[in-house]
């Protein structure tokens, strides 16, 4: 799990690993992207960007609950 509240600016851009809480045991539906920005209650990261991983920051961020969320290893 992801603590917003010790987010900062550097890890703007950062692969996270989406686990979604039903399928936390089940890898084939764990998603990964890059952290975007955050607000005190949602985390919003970029998923798709058509492999343009350069280029991030230019896509929409989807709304991830930070309990869903791990910073990648």
């Amino acid at each position: 799990m992801i603590q917003i509240r010790e987010l900062t600016e550097e890890d703007k851009g950062r692969w996270v690993i989406y686990k979604p809480y039903h399928a936390k045991d089940n890898p084939e539906q764990w998603e990964r992207g890059k952290l975007k920005s955050w607000n005190s209650d949602i985390i919003f990261v970029v998923y798709k960007c058509n492999n343009e991983w350069h280029r991030y920051q230019d896509f929409t961020g989807a709304a991830t609950y930070p309990e869903d969320l791990e910073f990648e290893k």
